[in-house]
């Protein structure tokens, strides 16, 4: 089984920063994608960015340009710097892993955000 923990989320203002962090552990084979989704009240979970095997990075167009995600390798870690954050960033924010391109995939328990006006 594959562990995944997330860290750092919380309460902030308009324009404010939060850094999220997601360690996962356990059998971990191989890592064919890692990233962060994220999911609003009354709203479908949506991609908000990620790495996949081969160097891609992915960004939901809503995040470009204010959000950072980075990595550990070593450490089996991403990390999602969120900057200019805006309150439609509210949502709670959920790590995973996918193993393979055929899915296998492993989800944290997921970290609120919420940001005031």
């Amino acid at each position: 089984q594959v562990q995944i923990v997330e860290s750092g989320g919380g309460l902030v203002q308009t324009g404010g920063s939060l850094r999220l962090s997601c360690t996962a552990s356990g059998s971990i084979f191989s890592i064919y994608a890692m990233g962060w989704y994220r999911q609003a009240p009354g709203k479908q979970r949506e991609l908000v960015a990620r790495f996949i095997s081969g160097g891609v990075t992915n960004y939901a167009d809503s995040v470009k340009g204010r959000f950072i995600v980075s990595r550990d390798n070593a450490k089996n870690t991403v990390y999602l710097q969120m900057n200019s954050l805006k309150p439609e960033d509210t949502a709670v924010y959920y790590c995973y892993l996918q193993q393979n391109a055929y899915g296998l995939t492993f989800w944290g328990q997921g970290t609120q955000v919420t940001v005031s006006s």
